[in-house]
């Protein structure tokens, strides 16, 4: 298969759309028209990923951490990342990367974490807000069944563990069809009543495009009316972190020692411990001290991601656990690859040997 037929299944379940703007996702390098001989899975990109790639006949890299995250200017070979783009190019190697928009899902990275962590009734911390849109079209009421069906199939219809929702109304259309139309029910020229319905239901901005073509496809009129509704709601299945609850309470220092343990850290930086046991959780792989707040105002007993700053260290209302920012995000590895082997069952994909913390510990 093509290297563009992998990715676009990919971005089925993870879609570009859900990265943050500051994020630069997606394939940064390379020809996706290529066929595709092997891929290699990766944490960051580094010269000995792009060198194991080449000895292992891999034309495609698929990394978390994007390489290239800000503009570059020139490419003369003068940092790591301008020697990747140059040995990449010169021998048709792809990279692609799935970072933010691999976070903000409920398929993605936060919540695959929250089930290593065994959390119960687990969901997205802060969830995105004016993301999601609704659909109202008007079908002939014998139709409406079949056009409905279709456009759940599409995606449309899906508020949180629901799916097929939607809301009809029963009404009468009007219309009258000029001598250029070729009308479905009617006669040219005159005016027409029809029994009609109105659907409606909600849809994630991102499959906008596949809605509408599915609209178009099963509708039976050949002017579709139709309007879209930009929504203020709140996508519970979209946005950063993750919050759930132990099956039991557990001593903190208990705790500790499981975080220790699950992320196979060799130190914990911590607030000051203000609560004897630990039962609700947030968790935010990466850098997630931006969600501290939410993580105090939905009641978390301690709130664990990384790279946390020195005066966030002073709150009193929440217990505070930096396990590391590589620490943190680790497996995201295993999930491209679980997504991936998802897709294609009969692939083999490659995990990288170069999986190196760049951050050292003397103890």
């Amino acid at each position: 298969m093509k290297i563009i037929e992998l990715i676009k299944s990919f971005e089925e379940v993870i879609p570009l759309d859900f990265q943050e703007s500051y994020d630069n996702c997606g394939l940064q390098i390379g020809n996706a028209q290529h066929e595709l001989s092997q891929a290699l899975i990766c944490f960051d990109i580094t010269e000995e990923v792009v060198d194991e790639a080449m000895e292992k006949k891999c034309n495609l890299i698929i990394s978390h951490h994007p390489l290239i995250f800000k503009g570059i200017k020139k490419i003369t070979g003068s940092n790591y990342i301008e020697r990747i783009v140059l040995k990449a190019i010169k021998f048709d190697i792809c990279i692609y990367c799935a970072h933010t928009n691999l976070d903000n899902n409920f398929e993605g990275l936060n919540l695959f974490i929250a089930e290593k962590l065994g959390l119960k009734n687990s969901k997205i911390l802060a969830p995105v807000e004016k993301t999601l849109k609704k659909l109202v079209t008007f079908c002939p009421t014998e139709h409406a069944e079949r056009l409905r069906t279709a456009l759940f199939q599409s995606g449309g219809g899906h508020i949180g563990n629901y799916d097929s929702c939607s809301f009809n109304l029963e009404g009468t259309g009007t219309f009258r069809a000029n001598e250029l139309a070729h009308p479905f029910v009617g006669e040219t020229n005159q005016l027409h009543f029809e029994a009609e319905t109105r659907i409606e239901m909600i849809f994630p901005q991102h499959i906008e495009r596949r809605i509408i073509d599915t609209l178009l496809k099963n509708h039976p009129y050949e002017e579709v009316a139709y309007d879209i509704y930009p929504l203020d709601n709140a996508f519970a299945k979209v946005g950063a972190g993750v919050i759930g609850d132990l099956a039991a309470p557990m001593a903190t220092l208990d705790f500790f020692q499981y975080l220790k343990d699950t992320f196979q850290t060799k130190s914990i930086r911590h607030s000051k411990i203000n609560k004897p046991t630990i039962r609700k959780v947030a968790f935010c792989g990466g850098s997630g001290s931006f969600l501290i707040h939410q993580a105090i105002s939905q009641g978390a007993d301690i709130f664990i991601t990384g790279d946390i700053k020195y005066h966030d260290f002073f709150s009193e209302r929440i217990l505070l656990a930096d396990i590391g920012h590589f620490e943190s995000e680790q497996f995201s590895c295993e999930l491209i690859t679980t997504i991936l082997m998802k897709k294609f069952p009969t692939f083999a994909f490659l995990f990288s040997e170069n999986k190196i913390n760049p951050v050292y510990y003397f103890n």
